[in-house]
């Protein structure tokens, strides 16, 4: 986990709702910087208050909440593996989608192997990263190399969209499937090709707060935040679509 900065403090304070003390955010991997920059503006505009943001796979994030991880907050890359905390009754109230994200082709900067879409990855001797199919963009991977009829072995299968990008920016691969906004984030590095198939695997991103948050005032406070003007112009910036 990484605190977005302050120290963390408990009770109230003056700084508007839900504000004092830390509120505990889990998020997916993809939303490490959106998040971050969110977590800072957020703690600056409630004096007092810690976001603490927790980034992995949904999948390893929904199941850490569901046995019982102290949390406030859950953003999930995808409805699927936020259904699982919804339907073990872990939500307070219901998610509301608040992005959305696509995938791309990362490849090393400039595109030295001339990747144009998916059919090239499947190329003799291309090396390719992917997520593992139980993430969520492991699952639109899967998605979109089925709309493009493409059928590749990967050399690797990733926990997180930020593992199969760290192939990339690291040349053990050739490629990868990630989600636009990371490989943007990642622009001084990689190169991201755009392919038609991948509107075929878009990925909606559902916010809510947890029924057991410590900090329930402080986690509604976060959720409204993420869906404020504010909120979305951030999420934009960084690539996400609107829901």
């Amino acid at each position: 986990m990484a605190g977005c900065g302050g120290s963390a403090s408990g009770g109230g304070s003056a700084g508007g709702p839900g504000a004092g003390g830390t509120v505990s955010v889990f998020a997916a991997a993809s939303l490490t910087e959106s998040f971050t920059r969110l977590g800072r503006d957020f703690e600056a505009g409630h004096p007092g208050t810690t976001v603490v943001l927790n980034f992995a796979g949904s999948a390893a994030l929904a199941a850490q909440i569901n046995q019982g991880a102290p949390a406030d907050v859950f953003a999930s890359a995808a409805t699927r593996n936020m259904a699982t905390v919804t339907g073990a009754g872990n939500a307070d109230g219901d998610p509301v989608v608040f992005a959305r994200n696509q995938l791309v082709v990362a490849v090393p900067k400039g595109n030295p192997r001339g990747v144009a879409g998916p059919a090239d990855l499947a190329r003799p001797g291309m090396k390719v990263a992917l997520c593992a199919e139980q993430v969520p963009c492991g699952a639109a991977a899967r998605t979109a190399l089925d709309a493009a009829s493409v059928a590749l072995t990967p050399v690797t299968l990733e926990q997180d969209v930020r593992g199969a990008l760290s192939k990339v920016r690291l040349g053990e691969v050739d490629a990868a499937l990630v989600y636009r906004t990371d490989a943007l984030a990642a622009a001084a590095d990689v190169t991201a090709v755009e392919f038609p198939e991948s509107a075929r695997a878009v990925n909606d991103y559902p916010i809510v707060a947890l029924r057991d948050a410590p900090n329930r005032d402080g986690a509604r406070a976060f959720v409204a935040y993420v869906r404020s003007e504010r909120g979305r112009a951030v999420l934009t910036e960084a690539g996400f679509q609107a829901p």
